[in-house]
């Protein structure tokens, strides 16, 4: 009896064959040598689960969000939105600001907005005290925060002063890594 080739069946012999070299060539195929600290630098960026983003609503604070967003969404980090407000001294700490406790939830629903377009859960938190930074490095110690993502502004005050007051004591207070966005000025090109 002769032997009778059928075209699908040299069809799906050509696709068996072909799917089993492919498989076959991945399995052996190395991947690219990346220098080991290329490879360090990538796992710690991706070992991010937690961020916090201090915000007040300006568009410097508001491309913090943005940018924590962008280094935790490939990871499905969660983002702290902190907004603190800063009582006077002379005042108790409990004192009631409606005004300024009515503009920290519109800061942090415009925040919100920003990261449920990430598809990443926000977390908000409001708290008082008497400074900003020292505040924001507790909440990111209290949280366990891997990382905080900070706008600074394109001008400070002071001529010598790098950073504002906030940035400064964040960065000397915090317990995780810190990210600081600084926009260019404007009048200077």
């Amino acid at each position: 009896m002769p032997i009778q080739i059928h075209p699908l069946g040299i069809i799906l012999a050509l696709i068996f064959a072909g799917s089993m070299g492919g498989l076959l060539l991945w399995m052996l195929w190395l991947p690219v040598k990346i220098p080991a600290a290329a490879a360090k630098a990538y796992r710690s960026v991706f070992a991010v689960k937690r961020i916090l983003v201090p915000t007040i609503g300006l568009p410097y604070a508001e491309r913090a969000v943005e940018l924590a967003c962008r280094l935790g969404q490939e990871q499905k980090a969660e983002v702290f939105l902190v907004h603190v407000l800063e009582v006077p001294r002379t005042l108790p700490l409990g004192v009631p600001m409606p005004e300024a406790e009515a503009e920290a939830v519109k800061v942090l629903e415009r925040a919100e907005s920003i990261v449920s377009r990430h598809g990443l859960e926000p977390q908000k938190i409001v708290h008082r005290a008497r400074i900003a930074g020292e505040e924001i490095a507790r909440i990111a110690s209290e949280q366990d925060v891997d990382m905080i993502v900070l706008g600074a502004r394109a001008k400070v005050g002071l001529r010598d002063e790098m950073l504002g007051r906030t940035s400064d004591l964040v960065l000397r207070h915090a317990p995780c890594e810190v990210i600081i966005d600084k926009l260019p000025d404007s009048g200077s090109s």
